[in-house]
C-alpha cells in the first residue's frame, strides 16, 4: 500500500512548478502526481486523479485559484487545498481561507514551511505561514460569527457561470469560452448575459474591472488590486 501524500501541483509558471516539484521529490513521504498550468486543467486532473493535496497559485488562467480551491473542495472532498501565492495582503488569505483552503504558504517562504503546510493539510489542520497566522485567523473567525453581513452576488453564480466570468475577464469572446469549456456558443453567451445581469454589470468593460477589483484577473503588469476576497 503507498501511504506516500499524492500532490498536484497548479501554477501557470512552468518555473515554479518544477521549481515546486524538485522541493518535493527527495520526500519520502510525498509524491507529484500531476501539474497544471490553468485553474480548469486543474479541476479536471483532480477529479481524475483525487489527490491528497492540491499546491496552487491564487493568480490562474482559465479558473482562479480562489474558485478552483471552491470546486476541489466540493468535487474531490479528501482533498486538500495548499494555496501558494505571492500575496500576503489579508483580503487575499481571507478569501483562500473563505474558499476552503487548509493552508496558506507565501512564496518568499522557506522550504520547510512548504512542506510542513501539504503534512498538516493532509492530517485536515489549517496551517498559515507566520506572518499571517494570528491576525489572519482572528480576522476570518470574526466575520464568520458576524451577522447579517450583505449577500455577495457572487456567491449567487452557478459554477458554470463562475468558469464563464473567468473566462470572459481573460478578455475571451464567446466562441473561444464554448470551445473551452465544451458547451454552444449560445450557451455560452447566455451564461454571459447571466452573469452580467447576476452581478449587475452593463458590459464586457463592467466585467473586467469587477473582475480586476475582486482580483479574478491581475491588472497589467503588477498583482491584482485586493479588495473583498
Amino acid at each position: 500500500m503507498n501511504d506516500r501524500l499524492r500532490v498536484v501541483i497548479v501554477d501557470d509558471h512552468e518555473l515554479v512548478r518544477q521549481g515546486v516539484r524538485a522541493l518535493l521529490q527527495p520526500e519520502a513521504d510525498m509524491e507529484v502526481v500531476g501539474q497544471a498550468g490553468d485553474g480548469l486543467a486543474a479541476l479536471e486532473m483532480v477529479e481524475r486523479l483525487r489527490p491528497d493535496v492540491v499546491v496552487a497559485d491564487l493568480m490562474l488562467p482559465g479558473l482562479g485559484g480562489l474558485e478552483l480551491t471552491r470546486q476541489v473542495v466540493r468535487r474531490s472532498p479528501g482533498t486538500r487545498v495548499v494555496v501558494l501565492s505571492m500575496h500576503a495582503e489579508e483580503p487575499f488569505v481571507l478569501g483562500a481561507l473563505d474558499h476552503g483552503a487548509s493552508a496558506y504558504v507565501l512564496k518568499d517562504a522557506g522550504i520547510a514551511e512548504l512542506l510542513r503546510a501539504i503534512r498538516e493539510a493532509a492530517r485536515g489542520r489549517r496551517y498559515l505561514s507566520p506572518p499571517l497566522s494570528d491576525k489572519a485567523v482572528s480576522a476570518y473567525l470574526r466575520g464568520k460569527d458576524t451577522p447579517g453581513a450583505p449577500e455577495d452576488p457572487y456567491e449567487g453564480l452557478t459554477p458554470r457561470e463562475r468558469q464563464v466570468l473567468h473566462l470572459a475577464a481573460e478578455g475571451l469572446a464567446n466562441a473561444a469560452i464554448a470551445e473551452r469549456l465544451g458547451i454552444s456558443v449560445r450557451t455560452a453567451e447566455t451564461h454571459r448575459a447571466r452573469v452580467l445581469h447576476k452581478l449587475g454589470l452593463r458590459n464586457q468593460t463592467d466585467l473586467v474591472r469587477w473582475a480586476i477589483h475582486r482580483g479574478i484577473v491581475p491588472l497589467a503588469g503588477d498583482g491584482p488590486h485586493p479588495s473583498g476576497e
